[in-house]
């Protein structure tokens, strides 16, 4: 198989709509390298529906997909049944095994809006956690202290302000670190909020002595309120919403929100969200009809381009 190591998609993936990349020299040797390379992204059903907020670390996957880069995509049912705390200020309701089922029932079809599934290393992380006993698992918590964990953002907020943070919450780092072993992952991907658990993913690997994974964190995108988009606050534009229903909330957000929403949730050429981004600012193009073409591509690329017309 050979590998695409053409500059122009290398700078691509390392920066459009990224926000942070961990060892980026090694990163761009890696890409570089024409080896064939396994990129881990982990997705927890929370929800049973995919917004875009979420699409857009799988769009850059489908970047690394094109170059011939081995996708290898875990569904955490085993981590939603913990929940993520990443920048939550409260413990997270616990979601049931029967409930995680009925979320992820169409996550593959939803996921194959974007990615060749024919392509992909599917996993569910239950495989392996599952078996996990409790020695293992106290092994690993021995490689980490408490401080550690409540040094994290959220997690020193909810401290300081007397809220509860479950012993469970704590965990989601090291199990999810755990899947990084499980699959050798080279590189991993994720939106900026979980960085923490990332980089716990190469902590974890190099105490199992292996190379620990490069990450790419991509920019979070923020809902049609203006915070970030998340299910749990039901502010999202999902990908599977009807042409008329995605292209009506288009429309209808802050004009602040458009050239964010080019960059991360659009295909168009840099180049081209570039000149749109000036001529916003510079007052040539009316924000309506910049929402209008926004909404087209938006829907062209779920729908096709005859519903988005």
């Amino acid at each position: 198989m050979k590998i695409n190591t053409s500059p122009q998609k290398i700078k691509e993936i390392l920066t459009r709509g990224v926000e942070e990349i961990i060892e980026k020299e090694s990163l761009i040797k890696k890409l570089k390298s024409g080896k064939s390379l396994r990129i881990k992204h982990g997705i927890d059903p929370t929800g049973p529906k995919i917004h875009l907020g979420r699409a857009t670390q799988f769009w850059k996957l489908k970047t690394l997909q094109e170059l011939e880069h081995k996708i290898v995509l875990i569904i955490g049912d085993f981590t939603a049944q913990i929940g993520d705390a990443s920048d939550k200020q409260a413990i997270r309701q616990i979601l049931s095994e029967k409930e995680v089922k009925e979320n992820m029932k169409d996550y593959i079809k939803q996921i194959g809006k974007i990615l060749d599934m024919n392509k992909v290393e599917l996993h569910y992380n239950s495989e392996w956690l599952n078996k996990l006993s409790a020695r293992d698992l106290l092994n690993l918590e021995m490689k980490f202290t408490a401080q550690q964990m409540i040094h994290r953002r959220n997690f020193k907020e909810r401290w300081e302000q007397g809220k509860a943070i479950g012993i469970h919450e704590l965990n989601y780092p090291i199990l999810q670190g755990y899947d990084s072993v499980m699959v050798k992952a080279d590189i991993e991907t994720g939106g900026s909020d979980q960085l923490f658990n990332l980089k716990t993913g190469r902590e974890i690997q190099q105490i199992f002595s292996q190379k620990p994974q490069d990450i790419i964190t991509t920019k979070m995108l923020d809902g049609l309120d203006g915070r970030k988009m998340s299910t749990s606050w039901g502010n999202v534009i999902n990908i599977t919403d009807e042409p008329n229903q995605m292209y009506g909330k288009i429309m209808s957000m802050r004009d602040e929100l458009i050239s964010e929403y080019f960059e991360l949730a659009t295909q168009l050429p840099s180049i081209e969200i570039e000149k749109i981004k000036k001529e916003l600012k510079n007052k040539k193009l009316n924000p309506r009809d910049a929402k209008a073409k926004l909404a087209y591509e938006i829907v062209a690329l779920y729908h096709g381009k005859p519903a988005a017309q």
